[in-house]
């Protein structure tokens, strides 16, 4: 007789003979195991603070390949050395990331005293480009100020910027007044404020960065929670607004004519840029033609390395490469959604809903205009295109939500447990299995 072990038991079978059932650490490797996981990581306090900085670097980063790719044939057709455009580019970069690392560490107080003079600077400057021997004209719009050299400032970049500061400021304090349930509070003076700004800006004739300040004027309103009957007047009066712009100008009514266009033309064609930028995409691909063997930027296409340096990519790299430019913006601006939807602060969350509505919109409009969805804008694309006025504000915007992200209670209290010393001071050690374990007095076993 075989003799039982103490402790041990024999599996009981099921009635009918079949097998026990699956543990349920076995379904945890399936999709629905890897959606907890994922959610699970997703929800941590620093996860926005990392994506942010990540995507915001990645997108820099590649978009500086791409114009040294894309710029070299332009460089060489005005007998530039091929590197051009990509050291400005390159310089343009080092300020931006200076800017970003200043905007990062700076207080939410001193983001608040800077909305003045920002936006009071912006004006001064959008000003003097009206101002005949001071302002310059650039592909038709006159938007630029000259600083010496080949070296240019657009102020209306600026302008944006600061928008949200003084209309995150502006809406922080009424709403701390209680003055944000009636609807005069609500509109003025951020709306006359917002035109004032347009004006400026379509003096110069450029209607793509026009579109671009409406859209973070909206983003402001949806942010501060504004009815929608109001939401709804607003947007009105400016798409009527802007469809008597474009009516009034047979340039604008050109650009609208060519959604979709696969029809070139002949030199000089108002369809000839959009029907190149398909090109270049059809041609990419699934992983592109490589990098510097774009066909399209041998002149075909005109302003390959500013507004359609998103085709140029899809070429090179095909739609593996701008499915990967199109996850990283849409990472950015989900975490920039996630910073202001959990905050306390009033200020914090107007400002980084304007900094998210600005770099996605911008986003969406200039990828739209390459994918022949919309009419051409003729505005870059964020932290990617060429132009050092452009990527400036965007990456102090970018320094802006890195900060933002960073203050929240919980990530402060993460990223404090992770500074040098911290576990000494708390008497706590961190072990391989990353297990705390208090420290036992000397003696103690």
């Amino acid at each position: 007789m075989p003799s039982k072990i103490a402790g041990t038991r024999r599996p009981s079978a099921r009635p009918g003979g079949g097998r026990a059932p699956a543990s349920p650490r076995g379904a945890r490797g399936g999709v629905r195991g890897f959606y907890t996981r994922a959610k699970r990581a997703w929800d941590r306090p620093l996860t926005a603070y990392y994506v942010i900085i990540g995507a915001g670097l990645l997108i820099t980063t590649l978009g500086l390949v791409m114009v040294y790719s894309a710029s070299m044939i332009t460089a060489l057709r005005y007998e530039l050395v091929p590197s051009y455009f990509f050291r400005k580019q390159f310089f343009a970069a080092l300020l931006g990331t200076g800017l970003l690392l200043v905007a990062s560490r700076m207080p939410v107080k001193l983001h608040r005293a800077l909305a003045y003079p920002i936006l009071v600077g912006a004006v001064f400057l959008m000003v003097l480009v009206q101002i005949p021997g001071i302002g310059h004209s650039v592909g038709g719009n006159q938007n630029w100020i000259s600083l010496g050299g080949p070296f240019m400032l657009q102020p209306s970049e600026f302008g944006k910027l600061g928008l949200i500061l003084w209309g995150a400021d502006l809406l922080a304090r009424k709403q701390d007044m209680k003055l944000l349930t009636q609807w005069k509070h609500m509109l003025v003076p951020l709306v006359p404020g917002a035109f004032m700004l347009l004006g400026l800006i379509m003096l110069g004739g450029d209607m793509g960065t026009a579109i671009i300040l409406t859209a973070i004027l909206f983003g402001l309103l949806w942010t501060a929670g504004a009815p929608t009957r109001l939401f709804v007047g607003v947007l009105a009066v400016a798409t009527a607004i802007g469809v008597l712009l474009i009516k009034t100008s047979p340039h604008r009514m050109d650009r609208f004519q060519c959604i979709g266009a696969t029809d070139p033309g002949g030199e000089g064609a108002p369809c000839l840029q959009a029907a190149h930028g398909i090109y270049a995409l059809a041609s990419g691909g699934w992983f592109g033609s490589g990098l510097g063997a774009s066909v399209e930027k041998w002149g075909q296409l005109p302003e390959a390395h500013t507004d359609f340096i998103f085709a140029v990519t899809g070429e090179e790299l095909g739609l593996a490469g701008t499915l990967s430019v199109l996850a990283l913006f849409a990472a950015l601006g989900y975490a920039g959604i996630r910073v202001a939807g959990g905050t306390e602060n009033p200020f914090v969350r107007f400002a980084a809903g304007g900094v998210t509505t600005w770099i996605t919109a911008q986003a969406v409009i200039n990828i739209g205009a390459v994918l022949g969805l919309l009419p051409i804008a003729g505005v870059p694309l964020p932290l990617f295109s060429y132009g050092g006025s452009a990527l400036l504000p965007t990456m102090f915007a970018v320094g802006l939500l890195i900060a933002f992200a960073r203050q929240e209670p919980a990530a402060k209290a993460a990223l404090a447990m992770r500074r040098p010393g911290w576990g000494k001071r708390a008497g706590v050690r961190w072990k391989s299995m990353r297990r705390r374990v208090k420290k036992r007095p000397s003696g103690e076993r």
